[in-house]
C-alpha cells in the first residue's frame, strides 16, 4: 500500500514542503531514498524502537520510503514522527484513509522509548502548513506554543508516538492548542532590569544613542576602561520601539531554526540583543557550515549586534560586516548550497583609544609607544569605519557625576520620544517598501526628505574638503541629520488620540534639515579627523 503525510524542512529561515511516500509489501528490504543525511537513515533504528515501546508492533516487511522533492538533500532527526506514521499506515497496522492524511502536516523527533522531542524550525514548518492550505499541525509538545502562534492552522502537541497514533485515529481528547498573539503583545511588559538612569553623567554619549536608536543608526563608542562604555550599549534595548508582529515572526523564525527558543517559548517580543565574543569564526558570525544555520548577524536581526572590544576581533571577522551592514542580507555560497539571511541589525561597538587604554585620558598616562595608537586604530579598515555612522568619543565620569544620588532620565522618556520618531519615519516611508528607517535611504530618498537648507549645505562642504571625507560619509550624516530633526519634531507631536494628530504628524514628516541638525550629525563624525593619534 502507498500513502503519503506531509513534512517539511528548512531552507534558511523559510520551510519547504516534504512529502514522505511509504510503499510497504511483502518482503524484507528497508530503505530511504530522497538524498537523506546520516540523522535521517539512522531514524529506521529510533522507529522500530519507538513503535515497539508504543504497543504496536512494527511492520517487519519491505518498505521503500521516498522524501520528496528527491533532489534537495534532507537533514535532521524531524521526520522520524512522519515516517514512523507512514510505515504503520503504509503497512494497516493503523487504518487511516488517505484523505484524512492530506489534512495533517507532521513532524518530531522519537526517542527509543517512543516518546517525541522538540526540533528546530517548528515555526516557519507552520507557516508553510498555512500557506499550503493544511488544517492541521502535530509538533513535538515542546514546540507547540512556538506553532501556534501561527493562526487558521490547528496544532496538537504530542509527547509520544502513541499519542500521535491516537490524534489520527481521531480516537484522542487533546484538543488544538490556541494562543492568542495580541494579547501577548498587550501583556508583554515594557520594564526591563536595567536603566538608563542609572548611568551617571554622559549626557552627550546618551544623546547619541538616542539618535541612533531613533534612526536605527550604527554606533561606535572610543574611550578609556570604566568611561561606561558596555554599561549604555547594555541599555540599548530599553529605548528601541518595541517590535511590530512581522518583525516579532521574522525574529522568531531565525531564532527557531537556529535552535535558540527556550522550550515552551511563543513570540519573541523583545528585540534581540546579540554580544559575540571576539574569538568568533566569520562562520559563526555570518552563518553557514556544514548544515546551514545563521549566525550571530542573523540572530541580531531586528535588534542589536554589540561587539565589545571591537579592534580585538579578528580582521577577517569585522570585514564580512561591510556587505550586510549596507544590504542588510546576508548571501551564505558554499558549494552545495546558497542561502539568504536577513541581518537588518542596529550595529553598536565599542573600543579604547590604544592598547593600554589611556591615550588622551585627563589624569592617567598613556604608556604605548609611538606609532602604536595609530596602528591599534588601523585595526578597523576605512570602509568598514565608513559605515558607522556615529562614531563618539567619551571621557571619564566625573566624581560629582558618580556622588550625584539624583537619578538621570529615565529610558522610558528616551524610549518615548525614540517612538514618536520612528513613527515619523514609518508615516514618512509608507510608499517605499522595505524602508522603515532613517539609516536605510537610499540616494534618491536623501535627496526627497534630508537634503539640508543652504547654510547647512555650506557647513558640511566646509567639513568635507577639510576632512577629506568621502561620499558615503556625506550620506551618513544626512540620514543622521534627519534623525536630529525628526527628533525634534517629535518633542511636540501629540498622542495618536489627539484630534490634531494627522496634521501635526504631516507637519512632522515635512519638517526641513536645518543647519544646526546638520552641525550636530557632524559632531558625531569624531574618527573621520585625519589627526587622530595626535590629538584626542
Amino acid at each position: 500500500m502507498l500513502t503519503k503525510i506531509y513534512s517539511a524542512s528548512i531552507q534558511g529561515i523559510d520551510a519547504f514542503p516534504v512529502t514522505i511516500e511509504t510503499f510497504g509489501e511483502r518482503g524484507a528490504l528497508f530503505s530511504i531514498v530522497g538524498m537523506p543525511d546520516t540523522a535521517v537513515k539512522e531514524s529506521q533504528q529510533r522507529m522500530v524502537s519507538a513503535v515497539t515501546h508504543s504497543g504496536v508492533t512494527f511492520p517487519h516487511r519491505r518498505t521503500i520510503i521516498n522524501l520528496a522533492p528527491a533532489d534537495v538533500k534532507k537533514e535532521g532527526a524531524s521526520f522520524d514522527l512522519p515516517m514512523a506514521l507512514g510505515v504503520l499506515t503504509a503497512h494497516e497496522v493503523i487504518k487511516v484513509p488517505q484523505n484524512k492524511l492530506d489534512d495533517y502536516m507532521i513532524m518530531g523527533e522519537l526517542s527509543l522509548d517512543g516518546s517525541v522531542l522538540p526540533v528546530r524550525g517548528v515555526l516557519p514548518m507552520a507557516i508553510k502548513a498555512r500557506e499550503m492550505g493544511i488544517k492541521r499541525l502535530i509538533v513535538p509538545e515542546g514546540n507547540v506554543t512556538e506553532a501556534a502562534v501561527v493562526n487558521k492552522v490547528e496544532v496538537y502537541g504530542v509527547k509520544s508516538l502513541a499519542e500521535a497514533i491516537t490524534i489520527l485515529c481521531e480516537v484522542s481528547d487533546i484538543q488544538p492548542t490556541v494562543i492568542n498573539t495580541r494579547e501577548i503583545f498587550a501583556s508583554e511588559s515594557a520594564l526591563f532590569d536595567i536603566d538608563f538612569s542609572e548611568v551617571k553623567g554622559q549626557d552627550s554619549v546618551k544623546r547619541a544613542f538616542e539618535v541612533a536608536c531613533a534612526g536605527g543608526h550604527n554606533l561606535l563608542m572610543v574611550g578609556p576602561p570604566g568611561a561606561g562604555k558596555s554599561m549604555m550599549a547594555k541599555r540599548v534595548p530599553t529605548i528601541l520601539p518595541p517590535l511590530s508582529l512581522g518583525e516579532a515572526l521574522e525574529t522568531t523564525k531565525i531564532h527557531s531554526v537556529a535552535g535558540k527558543l527556550s522550550r515552551g517559548s511563543m513570540l519573541m517580543t523583545r528585540r534581540p540583543f546579540r554580544t559575540p565574543h571576539h574569538t568568533v569564526s566569520p562562520v559563526a558570525m555570518v552563518g553557514g557550515g556544514t548544515n546551514p544555520m545563521p549566525g550571530e548577524i542573523s540572530l541580531a536581526n531586528n535588534g542589536v549586534l554589540f561587539l565589545d572590544e571591537f579592534p580585538e576581533f579578528p580582521r577577517s571577522v569585522l570585514e564580512v560586516l561591510r556587505q550586510p551592514i549596507e544590504d542588510r542580507v546576508i548571501t551564505v555560497a558554499r558549494a552545495k548550497y546558497t542561502v539568504n539571511y536577513p541581518a537588518s541589525f542596529m550595529l553598536i561597538a565599542s573600543m579604547n583609544p590604544c592598547p593600554c587604554g589611556y591615550y588622551g585620558h585627563p589624569k592617567k598616562k598613556c604608556t604605548c609607544l609611538p606609532g602604536q595608537v595609530n596602528k591599534y586604530m588601523n585595526k578597523i579598515s576605512g570602509p568598514l569605519m565608513d559605515r558607522i555612522d556615529i562614531q563618539i568619543e567619551i571621557q571619564p565620569v566625573e566624581f560629582d557625576d558618580i556622588a550625584n544620588t539624583v537619578p538621570a532620565e529615565s529610558s522610558a522618556a528616551i524610549r518615548e520620544r525614540v517612538i514618536k520618531a520612528r513613527s515619523i519615519q514609518q508615516e514618512r516611508f509608507k510608499g517605499d517598501k522595505g524602508v522603515y528607517s532613517n539609516s536605510q535611504m537610499n540616494t534618491r530618498l536623501l535627496r526627497k526628505y534630508a537634503w539640508p537648507d543652504a547654510e547647512g549645505l555650506s557647513k558640511l562642504k566646509e567639513r568635507m574638503e577639510k576632512k577629506n571625507m568621502s561620499a558615503r560619509s556625506f550620506d551618513r550624516i544626512l540620514r543622521v541629520a534627519r534623525t536630529i530633526a525628526d527628533l525634534e519634531s517629535a518633542q511636540n507631536l501629540p498622542l495618536a488620540s489627539s484630534p490634531q494628530y494627522p496634521s501635526a504628524m504631516a507637519q512632522a514628516v515635512n519638517s526641513p534639515v536645518l543647519s544646526h541638525h546638520i552641525a550636530e550629525a557632524i559632531g558625531y563624525r569624531n574618527l573621520d579627523r585625519s589627526d587622530y593619534g595626535t590629538t584626542f
